[in-house]
């Protein structure tokens, strides 16, 4: 039988040696411009209250018809 160990030291020693590679690239400077949003929110709130309101008069108008008073 042979002795395996000097094959398996230079195998991974040729391993470890070929991992270690280095690159460099080089990359033009990114002038970085600020982003400035404006998110309205108003036109959400303003359906939802307009939709609230109107759930609270319709039912204030079936009371009133119930009760029978007229505006």
């Amino acid at each position: 039988m042979r002795n395996w160990q000097p094959f398996l030291a230079a195998l991974a020693l040729l391993l470890v040696l070929s991992a270690c590679t280095s690159h460099r690239v080089e990359v033009a400077p990114v002038e970085v411009k600020p982003i400035h949003i404006t998110i309205d929110v108003n036109v959400k709130i303003d359906r939802e209250l307009d939709n609230y309101l109107d759930d609270i008069f319709e039912a204030g108008d079936d009371i009133r018809q119930q009760q029978g008073i007229s505006q």
